[in-house]
């Protein structure tokens, strides 16, 4: 796996297209441009890695858009030191950002092939989570409470149990609808349980499975 000049040039270029696109966190851009988006794609597709789209992963999944990944992290507003849940393991790619970030990373994968693939490619390139392969709409009780929870799966609604494993000041960030288009939702849990919920724009996800998704497949 070869990181050359070209490709972090093409990083740059990426992230330039982010900025004109409205992100603005300095930390998730600097965290796209660290992480090699191209080792997550076979050698064939290489000049697909610093498009601003999702690509075909396998397993009927997608390595999501780039501007996606940004704007999903951007809301959570995790950090160094943050305690991250993240829901749907997919390529991998959401949870470097997150580990760039200096977060401490739960990831949780619903498709057993997908979740034994990237436990074992992500350390390989150097990056540390917990992986683990079940139902993430349910969260991950016995790891909670999380600073953020980010879902990067299409929900039907809000999974109560996923706002109860929130901190205080905590940030569930989850795109919520049917199964072609869903608005990106920030539940933010404040003092006293007071919970504030922001709408945000439309995004379009593969569906979130298991108990409080779309079921099981």
């Amino acid at each position: 796996m070869e990181d050359s000049y070209r490709h972090k040039g093409l990083r740059r270029g990426l992230v330039n297209t982010l900025i004109e696109k409205g992100i603005k966190s300095k930390m998730v851009l600097d965290a796209i441009g660290k992480v090699p988006r191209h080792f997550f794609f076979d050698n064939a597709f290489v000049e697909h890695a610093y498009q601003d789209k999702a690509f075909p992963i396998g397993e009927d999944q997608t390595i999501s858009q780039p501007y996606t990944v940004a704007f999903q992290t951007q809301l959570t507003g995790a950090g160094s030191g943050s305690k991250v849940l993240e829901i749907g393991t997919g390529s991998g790619y959401q949870c470097c950002i997150l580990l760039e970030l200096g977060a401490e990373v739960y990831t949780i994968e619903y498709n057993k092939v997908l979740y034994e693939r990237t436990r074992k490619f992500l350390p390989s390139m150097g990056y540390k989570a917990y992986f683990f392969q079940g139902d993430g709409s349910k969260g991950m009780p016995n790891f909670a409470p999380f600073d953020a929870i980010l879902v990067t799966a299409g929900a039907p609604t809000i999974p109560t149990a996923l706002v109860e494993q929130l901190k205080p000041g905590g940030r569930l960030v989850i795109p919520v609808g049917d199964d072609k288009s869903q608005k990106m939702i920030r539940i933010t849990k404040k003092e006293g349980n007071k919970l504030v919920k922001e709408t945000f724009d439309n995004f379009s996800f593969v569906p979130l499975l298991g108990e409080h998704g779309w079921g099981k497949k």
